[in-house]
C-alpha cells in the first residue's frame, strides 16, 4: 500500500475532511501505538509500511504499560480532537494498518497487547462509536 493509498484509507474510513486531517489521525494513532509496544515490535510494524509513515512509529522512550481507555486519551491529546472523535479515528486507522501489513505482524502486535485492548481493533465503520466503558 502507498502512502496515498493508506491516508485516503484512513480519511475516507473515519470520514475526515482532508489529508491533513488523515495524517493527524494515523500520527496520533501511530505515535501513542509506538509507545506501548516494546521489543522491537513498533519498528517491525514501521518495515512493512511506506516511509513516510514509518516515523511515526519510532521510539521516543522506553515502553510503557497502559490501558486502552489510556490508549484512547492519549490519542485524543496528541490529535486536539475529543475523546469520541480519537475514539473512531484510531478504530479507522488501525482498520487501514490491518489491510496494509501482513496477518502475522498483526498477531505480533495484537500479541503485544491485553485483550482490553480489543475496543481498538473494533470497526469504525458502522458510524461514531464511543468507547467501552
Amino acid at each position: 500500500m502507498t502512502y496515498d493509498e493508506f491516508m485516503g484509507q484512513v480519511q475516507n474510513r473515519a470520514r475526515l475532511g482532508s489529508t491533513g486531517d488523515a495524517v493527524r489521525a494515523t500520527r496520533a494513532t501511530l505515535e501513542v501505538l509506538a509507545q506501548r509496544l516494546y521489543g522491537g515490535e513498533a519498528e517491525d510494524l514501521a518495515a512493512q509500511l511506506p516511509h513516510e509513515i514509518q516515523p511515526f512509529l519510532e521510539k521516543t522512550g522506553p515502553s510503557e504499560d497502559f490501558g486502552v481507555d489510556e490508549f484512547f486519551r492519549r490519542v485524543s491529546e496528541v490529535e486536539s480532537v475529543d475523546l469520541p472523535e480519537a475514539v473512531y479515528h484510531a478504530r479507522a486507522v488501525v482498520s487501514v494498518l490491518r489491510d496494509a501489513v501482513t496477518p502475522g505482524e498483526i498477531e505480533d502486535m495484537r500479541a503485544q497487547l491485553p485483550g482490553g485492548y480489543d475496543p481498538l481493533f473494533e470497526s469504525g465503520a458502522a458510524g461514531r462509536m464511543s468507547r467501552a466503558a
